[in-house]
């Protein structure tokens, strides 16, 4: 049995539906599980609730041989760290309790970086992989940079005004990987029983670009113009909040950028085992085209 958290998000429903095809029993955590389709629903047992829930857990985790972890911190919390380590405190746990053998989760790149202690969300993530590691279970953290669907939360400006904004230096060239690609490494682990121990397992796209690169490349795909706009920390904190970000919250995410800028996303040396296939060009082709219409 292999429990997947977060089965409707961006790499969960990935890899459910590549457990399912390659005949694996799977369990999965949610919410709401009208959310998932019905051809996936009529096929999972499903647990419904929190994976921050310690009964929820309990439940899930009883007999699974292994777990997808994805930590859906409370953006509006007040304490960051809370909503990481604190998130996960319960689950952690359950993995003992229920002797769940292995758990692969979504962490972020920085360990053993200068920049780690201070990176916010990041800081936070590496917490919990501490505290995953801690119980003894065999862990993969996959440890990623940013994520190329992360610019699907700006298609409103992209399409209207040909423009997407961070705090990042235009010509500071960063790792970022496609969501797809995460995905399809959680499932290989997840399927291979053989490994043990605790490790980092980074994935890093096909290829390092600044932010003036992608701009470019989407102005290609697109066949429109775009570019990229660098903007103050505080305007950029100030989104945040007005998006309903906790003041806590957007605070981390600016350090974790920040130490991004910096160059936290490239301490890890890129390999071949570390690269994955999906390009930012044809990510940018198969979904964000589609996106922005």
């Amino acid at each position: 049995m292999i429990v997947v958290t977060t089965p409707t998000g961006n790499t969960g429903r990935r890899v459910v539906r590549g457990l399912l095809d390659r005949g694996a029993p799977v369990r999965v955590i949610a919410r709401d599980p009208s959310r998932l389709p019905d051809d996936v629903r009529d096929r999972v047992e499903v647990v419904q609730g929190s994976h921050a829930d310690a009964d929820v857990v309990a439940k899930a985790f009883a007999g699974a041989e292994a777990v997808y972890w994805v930590p859906t911190p409370d953006r509006g919390t007040p304490d960051v760290q809370a909503a990481y380590v604190g998130f996960t405190r319960a689950a952690a746990r359950a993995f003992t309790e229920q002797g769940v053998r292995r758990v692969v989760g979504v962490s972020a790149l920085g360990r053993g970086s200068a920049l780690a202690g201070e990176a916010g969300l990041v800081t936070a993530s590496l917490a919990m992989d501490d505290l995953i590691a801690g119980t003894g279970v065999h862990y993969r953290a996959l440890t990623m940079p940013s994520f190329m669907d992360n610019v699907l939360r700006q298609v409103e400006p992209i399409r209207d005004h040909g423009v997407f904004a961070d705090i990042v230096s235009g010509d500071r060239k960063l790792p970022l990987c496609a969501t797809r690609d995460i995905a399809d490494v959680a499932l290989d682990l997840l399927l291979d029983d053989s490994w043990q121990g605790s490790a980092d397992v980074p994935v890093l796209g096909p290829e390092d670009l600044s932010h003036d690169e992608m701009a470019a490349i989407m102005t290609e795909v697109l066949g429109r113009p775009v570019r990229y706009l660098r903007v103050p920390e505080d305007a950029f904190r100030a989104r945040l909040t007005a998006a309903g970000m906790s003041e806590p919250f957007a605070d981390g995410m600016v350090a974790m950028m920040r130490a991004k800028d910096k160059g936290l996303d490239n301490t890890e040396p890129r390999t071949p085992s570390s690269t994955t296939p999906t390009t930012f060009r044809q990510w940018c082709e198969e979904v964000l085209k589609p996106a922005v219409g």
